[in-house]
């Protein structure tokens, strides 16, 4: 049997390439025109249309339906290129008399249609009040648009679903007796969620703030539906959920911008407390880490074993832990270096030794002394 050569087979498929380039002409152009017209032209024409919003979302509408248009005449064109407009015929046929096919599926697009245009409209409405107000967190608006829009889609599939004759009630019921198995099963995760709500509105705390939760110190990294996320001072993210968030105390040190810190000092008993409190204060008032409104104070606080504790209360602003820490080393360092200049003592531990009276005292026994021989206690008589 007679095989063809390489020769042969090369040149019957250049044969067959080359006539197929009307075809693929037109099909390319089909293609091009779709792309540059629907996903290029149309596109940057609607940006010109953000001065009213309703505007711009129906015109955002039109390029979708545009370009799924465009889409569609793309394709029929293609097929009867390539010989099958017999598909097209038979679709065509398939709708003859489907009136009221027809008119469930255009009223199926209209009701898509105002959902797309409303969420478009919802969301450039919460947008634009976010920029106005500084009361609303971006965190906010993200869950007032998620809401709304959910809200939005929820109304809109009931009508669909209205629209193509589903029962409703079994639907409502088979959710409603799901929502009370998902209910008991979620317990903690709804929770959770429910409190994720209370906190995003509430707003006991900002993404960047500096904050205590029960027994966790740390920075907010983030805040969701579910849980709040720290990072602590070793570097490691906690993981909160929110339902405990909500149960504990909230110690919020970045809220006000402004945070007291305390620092105890001890001067001798022989030094003068009122002298050492101007020392102090002059010391840190000078510090460029300590906010000068508030002034910083100096109390005296305590006796202690060895020392007159004072309390110096500074403040800072911006609070961060770098900053703070800062600000406790810078006071300690400077206070310190006044007090010795002012020749004010810093006292270590010490203990006063005595002996009772009755009983004759004691006495320390020189280390020259070796051949002394120690005092006895005198008994009593």
């Amino acid at each position: 049997m007679f095989q063809p050569t390489a020769v042969e087979n090369a040149r019957a498929f250049f044969e067959a390439i080359e006539g197929l380039g009307p075809r693929a002409g037109v099909t390319a152009l089909a293609v091009g025109v779709v792309a540059v017209v629907g996903w290029l032209l149309l596109p940057r024409g609607v940006e010109k249309l953000r001065g009213s919003v309703i505007q711009w979302a129906l015109a955002g509408a039109l390029v979708r339906f545009t370009q799924i248009g465009l889409a569609a005449a793309s394709a029929v064109v293609v097929l009867f290129t390539w010989n099958q407009g017999v598909y097209v015929d038979e679709f065509v046929a398939y709708l003859d008399g489907k009136t009221v096919l027809l008119g469930r599926v255009a009223t199926s697009v209209a009701l898509v249609t105002l959902a797309y245009v409303s969420a478009r409209v919802v969301a450039e409405k919460v947008d634009g009040f976010g920029r106005q107000t500084d009361w609303i967190t971006e965190h906010q608006e993200e869950i007032v648009l998620r809401v709304s829009q959910l809200s939005l889609f929820a109304v809109v599939g009931l009508g669909l679903l209205t629209v193509w004759g589903t029962e409703l009630r079994g639907l409502l019921v088979g959710a409603g007796f799901l929502g009370i198995v998902v209910g008991l099963a979620a317990r903690q995760t709804l929770g959770s969620m429910l409190a994720g709500f209370v906190l995003m509105f509430s707003r006991p705390f900002t993404i960047g703030d500096w904050v205590r939760v029960g027994d966790q110190d740390g920075i907010v990294t983030d805040i969701t539906i579910f849980n709040t996320r720290l990072e602590n001072f070793d570097g490691e993210f906690v993981v909160i959920p929110n339902d405990k968030v909500s149960n504990q105390a909230i110690i919020n040190r970045s809220q006000k911008g402004l945070l007291r810190l305390r620092v105890d000092v001890g001067i001798d008993y022989a030094d003068d407390p009122d002298h050492a409190k101007q020392v102090a204060l002059e010391a840190i008032s000078d510090l460029p880490e300590v906010v000068n409104a508030p002034p910083p104070q100096v109390f005296p606080k305590s006796f202690g074993d060895s020392a007159v504790v004072m309390e110096m209360r500074f403040w800072i602003d911006h609070p961060t832990p770098p900053r703070k820490w800062k600000a406790v080393s810078a006071v300690v360092t400077s206070v310190k270096a006044a007090f010795e200049a002012e020749s004010i003592k810093i006292p270590f531990p010490q203990q006063e030794l005595s002996g009772r009276a009755e009983t004759g005292g004691f006495r320390v026994q020189d280390v020259t002394e070796s051949t002394a021989e120690p005092v006895e206690p005198r008994e009593q008589d």
